[in-house]
């Protein structure tokens, strides 16, 4: 499991991260309980409203516009199943909130980090450190711009 902050490896038992002190349990906490409880209510608006523009709109379209039953009926089925399609999606993304926080993990598991996350090699013989300066300098020489 790596930190969500500087991408540090990080073992689950941890309660804070070891290179830059980022809570982890809080974080994941509180964020997974404002998304449940916005995906819990878009669950239930979207079925409520679906279940009123379906009754709603069948009886209007029945009494104002004077269809027969059968294109009130495909009307119905229609928007029944539109709302049920969301709900169902709504719903997965749902579980995959709320499944176990330790199956998550910032990177693939079958891949390593990029480089850049690595921590260092260790050699038996040291290197030499280059300068901080070591080509970043530029010349001051004029150059002349050839029209």
């Amino acid at each position: 499991m790596y930190c969500s902050n500087c991408a540090a490896p990080i073992t689950p038992s941890l309660s804070f991260c070891n290179r830059c002190g980022t809570p982890l349990k809080q974080a994941v906490e509180s964020k997974n309980t404002v998304s449940i409880g916005a995906y819990l209510t878009a669950i239930t608006l979207l079925g409520i409203c679906g279940m009123g523009i379906m009754l709603g709109g069948s009886l209007a379209l029945r009494t104002e516009a004077g269809f027969p039953y059968a294109i009130v009926g495909f009307f119905m089925l229609f928007t029944f199943l539109i709302v049920c399609l969301t709900e169902f999606m709504l719903i997965r993304n749902l579980s995959k909130l709320t499944s176990s926080p330790e199956t998550k993990h910032y990177f693939p598991t079958t891949q390593q980090p990029p480089l850049e996350l690595r921590p260092p090699s260790v050699s038996s013989m040291g290197e030499p450190v280059g300068s901080v300066t070591e080509n970043t300098t530029r010349t001051l020489e004029y150059a002349r711009r050839e029209r």
